[in-house]
């Protein structure tokens, strides 16, 4: 079951389905963004998605979701991201259509058979590298 519903919540992402995507999360859900900081709760987890639809088209590839045998409230996933950069997003370079493939990891907490914590790590200067 652990492992099921971030494979449900990385396909969600893959389909845009935001809706499916929020139902995966608890409502006090925090989110550790790359490199910045913590938001809590599925009003902010709306908010980021909005940002990131506005400003970039991204799928997840060779994703792989692991979980420790007997632990069900903790794990992780790697995975490949192929985007492109569509609108400048706030503090970043601007945007012209350019694509990128990134390596990127999650850490995640579930708590009642839902994602509690989402934290999100990738190389920010490997993405600006392809951006710029």
């Amino acid at each position: 079951m652990t492992t099921a519903i971030i494979e449900q919540y990385y396909a969600a992402f893959n389909a845009g389905d935001w809706d499916a995507m929020l139902a995966c999360l608890t409502d006090d859900v925090a989110h550790d963004l790359n490199q910045g900081s913590r938001e809590v709760g599925k009003d902010a987890f709306r908010a980021f998605l909005a940002r990131m639809n506005r400003s970039y088209r991204e799928r997840l590839e060779d994703i792989v979701v692991l979980a420790a045998p007997g632990r069900d409230d903790r794990a992780a996933a790697e995975w490949t991201v192929h985007g492109e950069y569509l609108v400048a997003d706030d503090g970043l370079p601007p945007a012209r259509g350019q694509r990128y493939v990134l390596p990127g990891g999650a850490f995640f907490a579930l708590r009642d058979g839902q994602i509690a914590r989402v934290t999100n790590f990738y190389n920010l200067t490997d993405w600006l590298e392809q951006v710029k």
